[in-house]
């Protein structure tokens, strides 16, 4: 389980999210997901850049370096598109479309991150 927070919006990102850490995980994301709950994300680890090929519906990107600071947002990337590479970043949010304007969150902003 992760939570994610933005410290420097007091607002919370993540609150029932998963990791992917390995290749399956990985390589599967979200693939196959017809929709996600508010307050869902998937924490994708190592990544500098994702695609979204093989989708169904529009999501936000948030790339974040190794410091927990976002370095790099995608807000709306719909399906069958393929994002930037960004090299500070550490780890990519995928997180529902509106995500990142419901919540403020801006590149600069600060993040916790827990993960249970």
């Amino acid at each position: 389980m992760v939570f994610v927070t933005n410290l420097t919006r007091g607002s919370v990102l993540v609150d029932k999210g998963q990791v992917a850490d390995n290749f399956w995980t990985r390589l599967k994301g979200l693939i196959g997901k017809r929709e996600l709950p508010l307050g869902y994300g998937l924490l994708i680890a190592g990544c500098k850049g994702v695609h979204c090929m093989f989708m169904s519906m529009p999501i936000d990107i948030i790339y974040v370096d190794k410091q927990d600071q976002i370095v790099a947002i995608d807000a709306h990337m719909r399906p069958w598109r393929i994002g930037r590479i960004y090299r500070k970043s550490h780890y990519v949010l995928e997180v529902p479309a509106g995500t990142a304007q419901r919540t403020g969150a801006s590149v600069g902003d600060q993040l916790q991150v827990l993960v249970h």
